[in-house]
């Protein structure tokens, strides 16, 4: 009997516990879960961020690695082929100007154009890398200025005529663009007197004219290799072959404006992926800033 009353009781204290903690074993799995939960919330944006950035630095380097390509690749056809370089109104003048204009309205752009997608500008003054950009951009717009005298007095020196095909039309449109964007950032992002309103206009059309510029000047580019190949490679009496033989000539200017184009295109994909795009700064920190002041914008 006293083992029987035992059992009973050893019952009773079991059903009590289980009914005054029915949900032990749910709060505990619960926690479990919910603090896992919270952990993978809190990785997840890390790795996305880590995985932006890795691709972005891939990019990148695949970027400057065609800026070398694009400016070897036109030094050596017009060293190679074309006579080398000098400066008295011969053919050898005009050879500055294809690589002028390719290291200038190509290389240094399109470099200084993806200056501030980089993530190790992120978080630090502003200001330093708006020289920076201006400086690069500078630099940019005065070898395609050299470029066009040589290409201007090389044209004077042997009375042909200036801008009248389509690549000079083209060309000659992009630098003046370009000429105006620079005014126009100079004046909109680094004067002390511009105002907030005038620059939160102007930073869409900027970067819009931007990527505009850079694809005038892949049009450029392109038509000008096409026009100075069928004006040199015509075969027959002038003792060289063929543009349609696509002699080794042909091969080296076509495979530059191959990667012109993919030069083009790999910055245009820099400038219009949202996730590579400099963080915008918070309210408290819009307020403007002189030139010669730190900007933490």
């Amino acid at each position: 009997m006293q083992g029987l009353r035992h059992k009973k009781q050893r019952r009773r204290s079991s059903s009590s516990a289980a009914v005054t903690y029915p949900l032990r074993h749910l709060q505990t799995d619960g926690c479990v879960s919910e603090s896992s939960a919270d952990r993978g919330q809190d990785t997840a944006p890390e790795y996305s961020r880590m995985r932006s950035r890795l691709s972005f630095y891939v990019c990148y380097l695949l970027c400057l690695g065609l800026s070398l390509a694009c400016l070897v690749c036109v030094c050596y056809w017009s060293s190679h082929w074309r006579g080398g370089f000098a400066w008295d109104g011969s053919g050898k003048q005009f050879n500055w100007h294809p690589v002028l204009m390719v290291a200038g309205l190509l290389v240094l752009y399109g470099n200084g154009a993806v200056l501030y997608r980089v993530p190790l500008t992120w978080g630090q003054n502003k200001l330093p890398w708006k020289l920076l950009h201006a400086a690069l951009m500078l630099l940019a717009f005065i070898l395609s200025v050299v470029g066009l005298c040589a290409v201007f007095g090389n044209h004077n020196a042997n009375k042909i005529p200036n801008l009248y095909s389509l690549h000079s039309w083209i060309g000659i449109s992009a630098v003046a663009l370009f000429a105006m964007q620079w005014v126009s950032g100079m004046v909109g992002f680094l004067l002390p007197w511009s105002p907030l309103t005038l620059r939160k206009l102007l930073k869409p059309l900027h970067v819009w004219m931007g990527a505009g510029i850079l694809v005038l000047s892949a049009a450029a580019f392109i038509s000008g290799i096409n026009e100075k190949l069928f004006f040199v490679l015509k075969g027959g009496s002038n003792a060289s072959q063929a543009y349609s033989s696509l002699p080794p000539e042909a091969v080296c200017a076509n495979v530059l404006g191959v990667l012109i184009v993919a030069f083009a295109l790999l910055v245009l994909k820099i400038l219009n992926n949202s996730h590579w795009q400099r963080p915008e700064p918070q309210p408290a920190e819009i307020s403007y800033t002189p030139l010669t002041q730190e900007e933490n914008q």
